[in-house]
């Protein structure tokens, strides 16, 4: 047994137990991976792989097991590649964050730059997908932090930081009849509704509002990204209710916004990241940098 068949093992599974797309990856021919594969399952005494011909269609119960100390293994090779490249320069790397079109737009701008202006020698890269493939992205090692409101507080392999608590505001023309007046469920629920995706930006706490009531919300459209909703506001297709830091005072002066907190269940934002693994300097300083824009976000 050595680390290329270990490593061999990883890579079948992440593409789909292909035989030809594991030799592609790891530059050998297909004929070196079985080999490689009978040598293996040869030493532990017991096939690891379910088949079908030459064809592998699974895991056996015991490749099952295994594959979660082969997820230990690459876990220590990739921390300790980290904290060697760490050891020798901390102002060099790249940091993957995996977030929402929300947090991106947003939040994330300041503390980014700031970020940037000590670490220059940082590159970043930026994945935007809904928050159950943030923490794919995690587990695959793609990102190295996450930052959203929903989901990740439910992952027990994550460290879960908790960042910034924010609430829902309901946008409308100028001339629309919820501009002014007080505000309630039943108003909102007697208009059409434009709104978040299920999953995306507290659209769970929008839910909760109306939950114990008999009023339903129109939900008519529902998207990931703030600006659609606004857009489709804007040609009157209802009224949205999107994140309150996501109107723009300057950019939106077409719009009202309406603050709902007194309405909807506070949202809080949060920080993640795999539990076991090892964060280089200046991503530990980015996390710095994240809470301390939170904190600027309570003070207004």
């Amino acid at each position: 047994m050595n680390l290329s068949q270990i490593e061999l093992l990883r890579v079948l599974q992440e593409n789909d137990f292909s035989l030809s797309k594991a030799a592609e990856k790891m530059h050998i021919v297909q004929s070196a991976v079985s080999r490689q594969l009978q040598l293996f399952e040869a030493e532990l005494g017991s096939p690891i792989y379910e088949r079908q011909g030459k064809k592998l269609i699974g895991l056996t119960s015991l490749g099952l097991r295994i594959m979660e100390e082969v997820a230990t293994i690459n876990l220590a090779k990739n921390n300790i590649q980290t904290i060697a490249a760490d050891y020798i320069d901390s102002n060099q790397g790249v940091l993957h964050i995996a977030t929402t079109h929300t947090q991106a737009k947003y939040f994330l701008p300041k503390p980014i730059l700031r970020f940037r202006e000590k670490y220059p020698g940082v590159r970043i890269y930026m994945i935007e997908a809904s928050p159950e493939q943030l923490i794919n992205k995690l587990h695959t090692r793609k990102a190295d932090i996450a930052i959203c409101t929903e989901k990740v507080g439910e992952d027990t392999d994550l460290i879960v930081k908790p960042c910034y608590e924010w609430h829902h505001a309901v946008v409308v023309p100028k001339s629309h009849p919820l501009s002014e007046g007080e505000i309630s469920l039943k108003r909102l629920a007697s208009y059409p509704i434009l709104t978040y995706s299920f999953g995306f930006t507290g659209r769970s706490n929008i839910e909760t509002a109306f939950k114990n009531t008999d009023m339903e919300l129109d939900i008519i459209l529902a998207a990931a990204d703030t600006d659609v909703i606004k857009t489709y506001v804007r040609l009157g297709m209802g009224v949205g209710i999107i994140a309150g830091m996501a109107y723009d005072p300057a950019m939106d002066q077409d719009l009202v916004a309406r603050d709902l907190s007194h309405l909807i269940p506070s949202s809080k934002t949060k920080i993640a990241y795999l539990k076991n693994n090892y964060l280089p300097l200046y991503t530990q300083h980015f996390i710095d940098e994240l809470l301390v824009a939170a904190k600027e976000l309570d003070l207004h």
